[in-house]
Order: C-alpha cells, then sequence, then structure tokens
C-alpha cells in the first residue's frame, strides 16, 4: 500500500475504492435517467396509439365529429410522437436527431390539412344588393348571391337592401379577438353531450352580443343605411336576415338554422346585426354543421339587410315537390308574411301546378287559417287572429299561384337543380322574391299499401313531409329541456314543427307534429337526413303520449301501434350525410400523414428515419429503437447490472426486466434474476395471474396461418431466447416496488399492463391495453368484444376502437389494485390466439364464458396464496 492509500484509509477513505463508488453512483444515476426517458416514451406511445386509433374509427364517416375533434387528436398525436423523439434521443444521446426534421416535415403536411382555407382580405364592409350576384358568394353568402342574380339576370324583383359582407364579418370578429376564444371553447367541449352543446352555445352567443361593433364597420352600415333611406323617400324597416357562407347551398341548406329578425329599426340594426352573427352558433347551426361535417371556421356570418315587404300574402313554392319529383310545382301560402311557413306553426294553403306549359293549376288545398303574422307598430311582428270566412278563404288566386309557379321553374331552369323559393305579393299585386336556394331531398314516393291487417292504426292523416318509415319509442319533447333526454332511434313527437328540434332529428327514428307541412325548415332538414315526417297531424300530442312503441309511415302517413314489420319492410336505407363532408375530408387528408405504416421490418436497411412518412411510422421506429437500446443483452455494464433475463425454477424465460428502483428484493449481479428476487408488488400479481390457471393451448382453427416459431414462442413460456431477430417475441417488464409496466407480445398481439399499486389511492390504478392478433378483422374483434365484456363486469372503464381496447380503473386500494392485476395476468395467457378459433356470436359468448370461470378460478388460487 502506497503511503497515499495509507493516509487515505486511516481518514476513513480510499482512492479507488472512492472513485469506483463514484462511478456506480454516475452509473445508476444514468439508468435511473435512462429508465425516465424510457417510460416517458412507452406512455407517449400508448397515447399517441389510442389517438390513432380514435381518428382510424371516425374515418369510417359513421359518426359525426367537428374540425375541432380532428384538430385535437392531430394536436394529440403530434405532441406525443414528439415526446417520443425527445426520449429517444434522452435515451440515445440524440443517436437520432434527425427524426425532429421528418417530424417537422410530416407536421407541417397535417396542418396544412387541417388548417382553416385562407379567406379573401380587403373585401368591402358592406355592398348594395343590386351589386351582388353568384361572383360574389364568397363575399355576400349564396342567400344573398342569389337574391342579387335574380334581380341581374333573371330580372325578378327583388326587395331594396345591402348586404354585412365576409370582410365585415371578420372585421368584427378580429376586432374584438373572438376567434381564438371561440376556438379554445370549443376545443374545451364535449360536443357529443347535448347538455353541454347547449352551455358552450348560451357561452358563445353572449360573447358576440357583448362585442363592439367597431368604428369603422359601423361608419360602413349606416352610410348604406342613409342611402337605402333616401331611395325609398323616409325611414326604411329592415328584414335583416343571415347569409352565411355555404348557407342554400345544395349539399347543406341551413334552413332554419340561423337567426333572421323581421320589422328592424335603424336604431336597434348593429344590435340585431350581432344577435345574427352570434345565431352562427345557436344549439341548432352548431349540430347541423357537426352532423353534415362542415368546419365552424369556415362560416363567415353574412347578414342581409333588406327593406320589409307589406305582404298581403307569402309563402314558398318547391319547382318540384320534394315527395314526388313528378307531381309538380308545389306553391305553399299564408296571408301575410310568410313565417308560418317556413317555421311550421299554422296551416297552409297547397296549390299544385303543371310543370308543363301552359302551366294549369291542377289542384289546390285551402286550409283554415287561424291567424296570419303582420308587421308591429314598433319593431318585430304580430300575430293577427283571422276571422273564420275570412281565413278559409284562398290565400292566393289561381293565377297568382300560377304565377309563382312560373317564376320557380324558371329558377330550376337557371341552376340546373329543383329549387326552393320564397316569396310574397304586396297590397299592389306585386311579386316580390325573397329567396332562392336548392332543394334538397327530392324523391319519389313509395308505393302505399293499404294498411297490414293485423295492424293497430293510431292516427291517421296530416301531412306527409319527408317519406319513409320508422319505429321507436315515442318521445314526446315539449321544451328545450326535454331535448337532452331525447334516446337515439326514439320517435320524435312536437306541437310545432319548428327548426329548433333540428339537433336532436339525427337520432330520431321518424318525426311527427301536429302543426307544420312540407314547406318547413324541419321538413327540409328532415328530407336532408332522410327522416320520415309526418307534419299536421291533429292531436298527434295527446293521441301518442304514453305509447310506447309505434310504427310511423310518412308515406302512408299514418301511425301504427307497436312494430309493424310488414310496413317497415318497405324501409331505405339512410342517407350517408358525413361521410365525404368536409371535415371528414380534412381528417382524410390529415390521416394519410398520421396512420399508414410503411416501417415493418427491423431488420429492413430501409428502417430508418429518412423512410419515415408518417407518424406511425416515427411511433414504430421510437418504440423499437427504445426497446434495443433498454434491452440489448451484450456485455455492457448496463445491461449486466439493470437488464436481467427472468429465471423461473431454473428455466431462463422470455421475459426480461429493468430494475427502476427497490424492484428487486437484493443487489443482483449477472445477467439473470429470479422471480424469488423480485419485490415489485404489481409484478407478482401479474406474474401469479399468469401462473393460476394452467393453459390449455390455443383453441382449433379450420385455417393455417400460425407460423410454427410463432406459435412456439407464444406457447411456450420457458421459451430461451437465443438470437439477434428474436428480440420481437420478448416481453419486458420495467418495475419499483410499487410500479410495474409490462410491454409483451403473445400469438401475434400486442399489449402493455401498466399499474401502480402504493398505499396512497388516489395515485393507484390499473391500465390494460391490447391490439392486435393473427386472424381477419372479423375474428380479431369478437376476441376484443370478449375482453370488454369481462374487463367491464370486473370493474374497468373499457373504450374499444376496432381491433384495439384500452382498459382501465382508477382510485384503488393496494389490495383492489392487486386482485385486477391477477385478472389481467389470467388474461394475458388465456386470450393468446383465441381469435383464430372465433367464428361468430355463439363462439364469442362461449369464449367469454370461458374467461368467466377462469377468472373465479384466479380469484380463488390467487386467494389462497395471499392469505
Amino acid at each position: 500500500m502506497s503511503i497515499f492509500d495509507a493516509v487515505a484509509a486511516f481518514f476513513g477513505g480510499n482512492r479507488k475504492s472512492d472513485e469506483r463508488e463514484q462511478r456506480e453512483e454516475h452509473l445508476r444515476a444514468a439508468f435511473k435517467a435512462r429508465c425516465r426517458h424510457f417510460k416517458a416514451l412507452l406512455s407517449a406511445n400508448k397515447r399517441a396509439l389510442e389517438s390513432m386509433a380514435a381518428l382510424e374509427e371516425a374515418l369510417r364517416g359513421e359518426q359525426h365529429f367537428g374540425m375541432s375533434f380532428v384538430r385535437a387528436h392531430c394536436t394529440t398525436v403530434l405532441t406525443n410522437v414528439f415526446n417520443m423523439v425527445r426520449h429517444l434521443n434522452g435515451l440515445t444521446e440524440n443517436a437520432h436527431a434527425e427524426l425532429f426534421e421528418r417530424l417537422k416535415d410530416i407536421q407541417q403536411r397535417i396542418t396544412d390539412a387541417v388548417s382553416p382555407k385562407e379567406m379573401p382580405e380587403g373585401g368591402p364592409f358592406v355592398l348594395a344588393l343590386t351589386e351582388t350576384d353568384l361572383s360574389l358568394s364568397h363575399e355576400v353568402g349564396g342567400k344573398m348571391a342569389s337574391l342579387g342574380e335574380a334581380w341581374k339576370v333573371l330580372g325578378q324583383e327583388i326587395p331594396d337592401g345591402f348586404v354585412i359582407t365576409a370582410s365585415g364579418y371578420r372585421r368584427f370578429v378580429s376586432a374584438n379577438d373572438l376567434q381564438e376564444e371561440i376556438n379554445r371553447r370549443i376545443q374545451m367541449t364535449d360536443l357529443s353531450r347535448l347538455e353541454n352543446v347547449f352551455a358552450l352555445s348560451s357561452s358563445l352567443q353572449q360573447l358576440i352580443i357583448a362585442s363592439p361593433v367597431p368604428e369603422d364597420l359601423a361608419r360602413a352600415v349606416h352610410a348604406q343605411m342613409d342611402a337605402l333611406e333616401v331611395r325609398a323617400g323616409g325611414p326604411v324597416r329592415l328584414a335583416v336576415r343571415s347569409s352565411a357562407i355555404g348557407e342554400d347551398s345544395l349539399g347543406a341548406s341551413f334552413a332554419g338554422q340561423y337567426r333572421s329578425d323581421l320589422n328592424v329599426t335603424r336604431e336597434s340594426l348593429l344590435d340585431t346585426y350581432k344577435e345574427v352573427v352570434a345565431s352562427k352558433y345557436g344549439v341548432t347551426a352548431m349540430t347541423y354543421r357537426t352532423n353534415r361535417g362542415i368546419p365552424d371556421d369556415e362560416i363567415p356570418m353574412c347578414v342581409g339587410c333588406l327593406s320589409m315587404v307589406d305582404a298581403l300574402a307569402g309563402g314558398v313554392a318547391y319547382s318540384r315537390d320534394p315527395m314526388n319529383g313528378e307531381a309538380g310545382v308545389i306553391v305553399n301560402a299564408v296571408p301575410g308574411l310568410p313565417k308560418t311557413v317556413v317555421d311550421g306553426s299554422g296551416e297552409v294553403d297547397v296549390f299544385r301546378v303543371s310543370r308543363e306549359v301552359p302551366h294549369v293549376l291542377l289542384d289546390r288545398h285551402i286550409a283554415v287559417k287561424s291567424s296570419r303574422v303582420a308587421c308591429a307598430p314598433g319593431e318585430g311582428t304580430v300575430v293577427q287572429p283571422l276571422a273564420r270566412d275570412e281565413g278559409g278563404a284562398p290565400s292566393l288566386s289561381d293565377e297568382q299561384a300560377v304565377e309563382v309557379a312560373r317564376v320557380a321553374l324558371g329558377f330550376e331552369v337557371f341552376y340546373g337543380v329543383p329549387q326552393d323559393v320564397e316569396w310574397a305579393y304586396t297590397r299592389e299585386g306585386r311579386l316580390i322574391i325573397l329567396q332562392s336556394r336548392a332543394l334538397p331531398g327530392v324523391d319519389k314516393t313509395a308505393e302505399c299499401p293499404p294498411p297490414p291487417a293485423d295492424a293497430e292504426v293510431l292516427m291517421e292523416g296530416g301531412v306527409s313531409a319527408a317519406p319513409g318509415v320508422g319505429t321507436g319509442r315515442v318521445v314526446v319533447v315539449r321544451r328545450n329541456a326535454d331535448m337532452l333526454g331525447f334516446s337515439p332511434g326514439a320517435v320524435l313527437v312536437v306541437e310545432q314543427a319548428h327548426a329548433r328540434w333540428a339537433p336532436i332529428l339525427s337520432r330520431a327514428s321518424a318525426v311527427v307534429s301536429e302543426y307544420g307541412g312540407a314547406a318547413g325548415h324541419l321538413a327540409g332538414v328532415a328530407r336532408e337526413y332522410g327522416v320520415p315526417a309526418l307534419f299536421g297531424l291533429s292531436g298527434c300530442l295527446k293521441g301518442l303520449e304514453g305509447e310506447g312503441m309505434v310504427t310511423v309511415d310518412a308515406d302512408a302517413r299514418r301511425v301504427y301501434a307497436g312494430t309493424v314489420e310488414a310496413v317497415l319492410a318497405r324501409k331505405r336505407t339512410p342517407r350517408v350525410i358525413f361521410a365525404g363532408s368536409p371535415v371528414h375530408a380534412a381528417l382524410a387528408r390529415a390521416a394519410q400523414h398520421i396512420v399508414p405504416l410503411h416501417l415493418l421490418d427491423p431488420d429492413s436497411s430501409s428502417f430508418s428515419p429518412a423512410h419515415c412518412e408518417s407518424l406511425h411510422d416515427i411511433t414504430r421506429f421510437c418504440h423499437e429503437k427504445a426497446v434495443e437500446e433498454m434491452f440489448r443483452l451484450d456485455e455492457s455494464l448496463f445491461s449486466t447490472r439493470c437488464g436481467k433475463q427472468l429465471r423461473y425454477r431454473g428455466g431462463k424465460l422470455q421475459y426480461f426486466v429493468v430494475n427502476i428502483e427497490d424492484g428487486f428484493c437484493k443487489p443482483v449481479e449477472g445477467r439473470y434474476v429470479d422471480i424469488e428476487d423480485i419485490c415489485c408488488a404489481p409484478m407478482l400479481a401479474l406474474w401469479e395471474g399468469m401462473l393460476a390457471v394452467p393453459w390449455s393451448g390455443p383453441p382449433v382453427s379450420g385455417g393455417r396461418g400460425l407460423l410454427s416459431v410463432v406459435a412456439e414462442s407464444a406457447s411456450n413460456p420457458d421459451l430461451e431466447v437465443t438470437s439477434a431477430s428474436s428480440r420481437m417475441s420478448r416481453n419486458y417488464f420495467m418495475v419499483d416496488r410499487h410500479f410495474c409496466n409490462l410491454q409483451a407480445s403473445f400469438g401475434y398481439h400486442f399489449c402493455t399492463v401498466e399499474a401502480q399499486a402504493g398505499e396512497v389511492v388516489q395515485e393507484n390504478y390499473v391500465s390494460f391495453h391490447f391490439k392486435g392478433g393473427g386472424a381477419n378483422a372479423v375474428r380479431r374483434m369478437l376476441r376484443i368484444g370478449a375482453l370488454d365484456d369481462v374487463l367491464t363486469e370486473n370493474g374497468f372503464i373499457v373504450d374499444v376502437k376496432e381491433d384495439t381496447l384500452s382498459a382501465r380503473a382508477e382510485e384503488l386500494t393496494r389490495k383492489e389494485a392487486l386482485n385486477l392485476l391477477n385478472i389481467i395476468g389470467f388474461i394475458l395467457i388465456h386470450s393468446r390466439q383465441a381469435d383464430a378459433g372465433l367464428s361468430g356470436e355463439a363462439s364469442r359468448r362461449y369464449f367469454a364464458d370461458d374467461l368467466r370461470r377462469g377468472i373465479e378460478q384466479t380469484k380463488k388460487v390467487c386467494g389462497k396464496k395471499g392469505e
């Protein structure tokens, strides 16, 4: 011993020993940091794959969602993939830094796919209506552009007025910094729950109404108002009407979804303008956009300000009968303003005019109208009662009905599609066109046989407003609060066919109303959605309430008791209105940079960052390289001290264990760790469940397809890993005393188990993620369905998307967490290759029952060990 060493030893130290201990301490710290990176990478990988699964499910087009859903999930995937790249580079000392550039390139493609369209800037805030035409649809909206076109090209008389444009709307929004706050509130809201939509709607409308109109926009509006009053020779009352971009298009009418105010004074104009803008976020409008897949931020709200027409009569004309396109032109009319026609609140006269020239009146139905809507002396409108003889008189002469029909047919010829034309006759007898839009849902009514002999007709009559048949439980809705409890598949029964009920229309099997007709807004939306509608059925609220299941035949105008299969045989295939919509298309554009997996073979030269074309590729690369880095079995100090191959009863298993901290009962030297030396309670509970009930092997299947090597590795838990290419069949535990994470492959499916089982209930959880299989998609889904059943029965919250299952239980006592891990351990072993033996619902139920029996046996075996 040197003098230096002797002195060092005298003072209680040895230099070489201290250096060795420092190296050991440095090694332990470095290893803990690596474990933290690996654990965080696995967590990010799980969240990224869950969001990818949600996007894949949404791509099928069978559910409704908005751009907030698309952007939220894209952001979630991007954030977690970024974290995977960051933690992989932390794990490998920046060996894969080029992944950041690949991620940046893919992120830009996704951003381009989901970003709002660039809107033109610098347009006028206000335009006179006579200056507009279809070339200005992007500035004044389809409704006002169509009116301008009718005056310029077709020579039809329209109200004088002006339009507050899309540029004016953007000025109002930007001046008050509204869009960012609107997007934030939408992003934070689960729009699948109607009560959340009501709360969000109220919040956003209040936000808009409370915002001031900027001075430059206000000046432009007042200048147009001045010019309008000069032309009119005095004060003018206005009809303030929505004309949002995309409104009144062929694919989406937005009928009745936005606000219109009648008889508005100059003094109230700016406040009314804000109320119409705010109606963009009404419940009906938001749910309509969601159902039709229309992005919120691509709908600037233009507003038309039109001189009020002192209407003697008004209404709506259909250039083709929406229930039977061959039946002629349908003219719906009421005395006074046409409001009761479009909101379905009263009886209407119906005239049918031939499409052939010369146009002749084919027939007419004159209703007994109890009232008419007229302008109030101050602002707004009033309902004026009609004497019986006055209410029973025709709203139009036959000649006027033919004139309206001729104009409607002219619009159809000009636009090339059937038209829905709103009109009014002045007291001087002039025909004024108020609106013309494409007529959705023109169909041919099905043949209607007489009622089946054994069917009970509850009610008969009314007006067929949307074709088809449907069945469901009667739900009467009288107020907004009733909509919250409306169950999917029910029959909606209301007093008035008002557009306010549109938010639940997509969930209804049919709709029946006491008042209203085929010309109303709700009827139009029902035809768009393909929902059978029977309106004007007197006494239907009292007659149907409490009836339970009914069958609605809108074609034959009958309601039957119960489910009548003979009638339902005529049921049409529902229209798929969401697939292919703008939101769905945006998701599809983004998903092509997220979902596809191109990196399939880790041993291929193309398995590199340069060949990552999607976020899925990056997750696969990161996961593979992280596992390779953490668990490579060379003679390095890390692997000999940290990554241990598991031994059980002397056999070397295909499981590898990384001790994060305090997961081993004592220091373990060499490459192997025995199960007896592990003191991680969650891992031991999982292990007990895996061994509790012997596995009898995969079910017998009539087909071939499982490779023999994979079958052997899946069915032989004592198989020793002997070759570098076999790492994909390894299973990895990360452990500390109270925490366990297992990454495992069992017979062509991959699963993750993560659990915390300590003394703090609020921190404890068990999470199980299961995906894939060797059989076809139908068989994989049958296995997933059985696992869903048994896990839900045992207290897990389960989410299934395609062949991916995620289950989680939280806030558990230590004992509860360990018991659930026993169950998961059993399922890990006994679900192997089960998909290959499932061929139908009966086999799925048998497999689920078999799992239930095994879980009960596992509880008994593990319970005895715990005693």
